[in-house]
């Protein structure tokens, strides 16, 4: 979604399904792509409620609306892993190696 030469939409359709996705061109080179590729929408769907992406201006058709997907602009807080609390012997045989 970064890059902008490779545009990422989003597709509502009328039933309320959603699709995120973008046009792959045909490499001649190892002869894939000339098709769409879906991105996984619970994933899209967590980048937008946490405010990581943002959709652009609605182009409405009766079956289904399309927005252009954008990487959110401004500082984003870091992302935080929870790492499991090592026993202090471990932790005193790795600071010894």
């Amino acid at each position: 979604m970064s890059d902008s030469r490779t545009p990422v939409f989003c597709t509502v359709h009328a039933s309320g399904r959603r699709r995120y996705g973008y046009w792959q061109p045909y490499d001649s080179i190892t002869n894939r792509g000339g098709c769409y590729v879906a991105l996984p929408t619970p994933v899209c769907d967590r980048l937008y409620s946490q405010g990581r992406i943002t959709l652009g201006e609605p182009l409405v058709d009766p079956a289904k609306t399309t927005y252009r997907v954008w990487p959110a602009h401004g500082p984003v807080a870091p992302v935080r892993i929870p790492a499991a609390r090592l026993p202090a012997m471990a932790v005193a045989q790795t600071l010894a190696a």
